[in-house]
C-alpha cells in the first residue's frame, strides 16, 4: 500500500470513531424524568381513568371519552408535568389496553361495573 492509501484508511478510521462517538453520546443513556411510557406511568394513569370513570358514573352522567379526558386532566391527582404528554389517543390507548386484559368490557359503562367494586371502599360488616 502507498503511503496516501495509508492516510486514507486512517482517516477512515477516524471519521468511523467519530461517527460512533457521536451517536453514543446523543443518545439517551439514562430514562428521562418525565418518561410517560414507563410501566409504572401506565398504571398511574389506569388508575386514575378508572377512579375517573367510577367517580362519574356514580353521578350518573354520561360518560364519553371525551369527557373523560376532560375529567383526568383536570383532576387534582393529575400530575401535569409528569405527564405533559397526555392526550385523548394515549387516553384511547389505556381504553384498548383495559379491553385488552379484561375481554368481557367492550364500553366505559362495561369499566364502571367490573371496576365498582373493586375501587369502592367496603363498610366492615361486609
Amino acid at each position: 500500500m502507498s503511503w496516501i492509501e495509508w492516510v486514507m484508511m486512517g482517516m477512515f478510521v477516524v471519521a468511523v470513531a467519530i461517527s460512533v462517538w457521536k451517536v453514543y453520546v446523543f443518545l439517551p443513556a439514562k430514562p428521562l424524568a418525565d418518561d410517560d411510557t414507563t410501566e409504572e406511568a401506565q398504571q398511574k394513569l389506569m388508575e386514575l381513568m378508572l377512579r375517573c370513570i367510577v367517580e362519574r358514573y356514580e353521578h350518573h352522567e354520561e360518560l364519553t371519552t371525551a369527557l373523560l379526558f376532560n375529567y383526568m386532566v383536570n383532576d387534582p391527582q393529575f400530575d401535569r408535568e409528569h405527564f405533559w404528554r397526555f392526550n385523548p389517543n394515549k387516553l384511547n390507548n389505556l381504553i384498548v389496553r383495559y379491553f385488552a386484559k379484561h375481554p368481557h368490557a367492550s364500553t366505559l359503562e362495561h369499566i364502571y361495573h367490573a371496576e365498582k367494586a373493586r375501587l369502592s371502599p367496603r363498610s366492615p360488616g361486609q
